[in-house]
């Protein structure tokens, strides 16, 4: 599961620093024990069909199971909703009808009417209906629904939209259109006949097996899956899709996209066949499955989803050939995280929701791991540095466990600790134990546990067997024990015994972490390499040297998961920046130079070098970084930025090159603004209209006329921000119109259109519609930071209409929406 990181977070809205004693985990939340097996799952064929009116599924079930361990005279199966009209005992053709207790509606318990022995295999033939819009389920902030069979826009009713069925497995929703025993720790084979209306294509796991047809309009489709995998990864969807396919060692590889967006399947989906081939080769087992494929849904209730050869991807990942000139890596990067959970989630599944960090954290660590291969060096630590950006900025995620016994609701644990920081733990092991014995360790992992369940002990056993090591310490610490190092890094440098000293301080509270990592020394041009351990709270490392060292780097891999207060100097982060090796060594000394480059001359230095950083993401991150409202900053950095936009070919870096002069709001640049316009890159497109509104308005207002049918989310939120500042109340239909269509993502860069706009317009309706929107915005998203941003929202609406005939009404509105926000939970 690749789930969406809402409103882009947390580097927006969230506070910067994280500390270990945030609140976690509920004390009273239970133990959660992996499921025990009664009987096992051994094959499980389905024959269903759907009435699109009702929207229900007509079912018929033969599964194939076995008692596990003890003889047993029962069966319990997961079952959500259902109406079951028939249990029986399969005998050869014959059915034995069987007694059976339906009573919750979730839980079939069936008497089997004799004892089977351990490993005797037995059928029980179901048939039942499956009701999911009657479910009464909850989802959670990662998996938003769980009631497991979806169908979208059945009675196509929404012009424009494809009617669609789909369906979501993880963690719990197969056995809401199917009995079984829905739980990670099983696996079974299968058989999926689907009857659909025959203008319609299938996709489920495994091989196509036969195709048809089944009446006036119908067409039966049969899909099996010969090798077994965990229940919550069976998939089905149905619907007008555009197939492309592609091969990689004589295995079929397919893209399915609405038709739309088939023409640039390639482009999308291309890399998938390298990506097989550099996964199978660096982790030393061939993709284990017959065939892989990938489909593109409507209202998908999460990022993707990695159902076993047949991934499911929400509708972001669609982009028209313009689009995709936009398209940064974190995008491109959901497809190599569900690719890598077909070996690490399905060709070896957790053995229970605690551990889902053999699933997720092994696939987060996958996106920079591609990304290295494919972009470069820069481009993975980049990802990462973004990822673990993330988790470091949520402090309520700091006193969670990466391995979580306790929880509420399974759903919990899909969180920025599984994903992120178990990520990035994944990656300081792979630099610990060095390339050559992680990937070996990684290798036996997947050889030793095929087609069954892991552990995190289980992945810790095979690199200790591999690297001959003892690793309970580092298990212990990070995957068992909740946060991490908060520290402080001071310097010292003693003239008369030319001695460099460096103490680094862990301020957490508790046991100190044990932290090996290595301290680079730069003295005259070279550079001495010091490999330490700490393991005290606080500790002194020295080294003798020739001269007081220009620059002294302090994990000098830049892969440690720390909150650091690093106490250097302006002139060695500018050192740092031109001499230390790595992206992350940069992007640290940008991000300090920000900070004083208004008034120390050296940090602006290193923000104008910044500019012409090899690497994009250095480049936009610099162009962003300036403040263009003060006159020194502005002075030395605009004819860089307009040198930049003239040659810059990574579009992302040029729309935000555009945006920063826009801040100057210099007529002089109107010219540059306008010839963007034209730009096929709609980031560039968007950016250079939000210019023209800044020296142009009424120019602007015009140019956003020509864009309003454009349905690209970052068009529209540029035409929203210029009807913010000029428009009138014909524009606010637009706006609010906009706004209610968006994806959360997109709403929460409209946020300040609304606010402004609904602030601006003497229109109480205008009032009450923004502040509605942003009230349940800032409830709805609450816990991911926000209501602070929103509440400003709402009190500069308040301060705007102060002296207008509106007062009273935006005060009041206001005042109500803040105290709903707040007393949210």
């Amino acid at each position: 599961m690749k789930h969406l990181h809402l409103l882009g977070l947390l580097g927006l809205v969230a506070s910067s620093a994280a500390y270990a004693q945030a609140p976690g985990a509920k004390p009273e939340s239970p133990y959660r024990a992996s499921a025990t097996k009664i009987n096992d799952l051994v094959h499980t064929k389905l024959d269903v069909r759907f009435d699109y009116k009702k929207r229900y599924l007509y079912g018929k079930e033969w599964v194939t199971l076995k008692p596990h361990a003890y003889p047993t005279d029962s069966l319990r199966l997961d079952a959500k909703g259902m109406d079951i009209k028939t249990v029986a005992l399969m005998n050869g053709g014959q059915q034995t009808p069987l007694k059976y207790d339906y009573a919750d509606g979730m839980n079939l318990r069936i008497n089997l009417g004799r004892m089977f022995k351990p490993g005797e295999e037995y059928t029980i033939y179901i048939d039942y209906t499956s009701k999911p819009d009657e479910l009464k389920v909850q989802g959670s902030a990662a998996i938003t629904d769980a009631k497991g069979l979806y169908f979208i826009n059945p009675d196509s009713t929404t012009a424009g939209k494809p009617v669609q069925i789909w369906t979501q497995g993880e963690t719990e929703g197969s056995s809401a259109w199917f009995p079984t025993i829905d739980r990670p720790n099983q696996k079974t084979t299968e058989e999926i006949s689907m009857t659909v209306p025959a203008k319609y294509v299938t996709l489920s796991n495994g091989k196509l097996v036969s195709s048809t047809p089944a009446g006036p309009g119908l067409r039966t489709d049969v899909w099996k899956m010969d090798l077994p995998h965990a229940p919550y990864l069976f998939m089905m969807a149905v619907g007008d899709f555009k197939k492309t396919t592609d091969t990689w060692r004589g295995k079929e590889v397919s893209y399915y996209l609405e038709p739309k967006y088939a023409p640039f399947a390639k482009q999308i989906f291309g890399n998938t066949t390298d990506m097989l081939e550099f996964y199978s080769n660096r982790l030393g087992v061939e993709y284990p499955w017959n065939k892989y494929a990938q489909i593109v849904a409507r209202d998908y209730v999460s990022g993707a989803m990695e159902n076993t050869t047949a991934t499911l991807h929400g509708e972001q990942v669609q982009m028209t050939d313009r689009e995709l000139l936009d398209r940064p890596y974190s995008s491109e990067s959901v497809i190599a995280h569900e690719l890598f959970h077909q070996w690490f989630g399905d060709y070896v599944t957790a053995e229970s929701w605690s551990n889902i960090t053999v699933n997720e954290s092994m696939a987060d660590f996958s996106e920079g791991l591609y990304a290295e291969h494919k972009y470069g060096r820069d481009a993975a630590d980049a990802h990462y540095y973004t990822y673990l950006r993330r988790y470091l900025s949520s402090p309520r995620d700091a006193a969670k466990t990466l391995v979580r016994f306790h929880y509420d609701q399974q759903e919990e644990v899909f969180d920025l600790v599984s994903y992120q920081k178990g990520g990035a733990i994944v990656d300081m092991l792979r630099t610990y134990l060095g390339d050559d014995v992680f990937f070996a360790g990684l290798q036996k992992y997947l050889q030793d546990n095929k087609f069954g369940n892991g552990e995190a002990h289980q992945m810790r056993l095979a690199f200790e067997a591999v690297s001959g090591q003892d690793l309970n310490w580092f298990y212990n610490q990070w995957y068992y024990s909740p946060g991490h190092p908060v520290v402080t890094i001071d310097y010292a440098w003693d003239a008369a015994k030319k001695v460099q000293s460096v103490t680094v301080k862990q301020t957490q509270p508790g046991t100190p972490f044990r932290l090996p990592f290595t301290i680079d020394y730069y003295v005259g041009g070279k550079v001495m390499h010091q490999p330490v351990t700490m393991t005290q709270a606080t500790q002194t490392f020295s080294m003798p040297l020739a001269a007081k060292p220009e620059l002294v780097n302090v994990d000098a891999s830049k892969k440690l998961l720390w909150n650091k207060t690093d106490n250097k100097s302006a002139a060695e982060l500018a050192y740092q920046y031109s001499h230390a090796p790595l992206y992350v060594d940069r992007r640290e000394a940008v991000a300090a130079a920000a900070k004083d480059q208004a008034t120390n001359a050296a940090s602006r230095a290193v923000l104008l070098a910044a500019l012409n950083d090899k690497f994009y993401a250095i480049r936009g991150a610099a162009a962003q970084s300036l403040k263009m409202d003060d006159k020194a900053v502005a002075k030395a950095a605009a004819p860089a930025l307009r040198k930049l936009a003239a040659t810059e070919k990574n579009t992302m870096v040029l729309a935000q090159t555009l945006t920063s002069l826009a801040q100057l709001k210099d007529k002089k640049d109107e010219k540059l603004f306008n010839q963007n316009f034209n730009s096929q890159s709609y980031s560039v497109q968007a950016a250079a209209l939000r210019g023209l509104a800044a020296v142009q308005p009424a120019q602007a207002l015009a140019r956003a006329k020509t864009l309003e049918k454009d349905d690209n989310a970052a068009l529209a939120q540029a035409v929203t921000q210029a009807y913010a500042q000029g428009g009138g109340a014909a524009e606010w239909a637009y706006v609010r119109d906009k706004f209610d269509a968006a994806r959360p993502n997109s709403q929460f860069g409209m946020m300040e259109s609304i606010g402004t706009m609904a602030g601006r317009l003497n229109d109480a309706t205008a009032i009450t519609e923004g502040v509605t929107r942003l009230k349940t915005m800032g409830v709805k998203y609450k816990m991911y930071g926000a209501d602070k941003p929103v509440i400003e929202q709402l009190k500069a609406i308040a301060d705007k209409q102060a002296k207008g005939p509106n007062a009273a009404l935006a005060k009041e509105q206001t005042d109500k929406a803040i105290a709903e926000i707040q007393a949210a939970k």
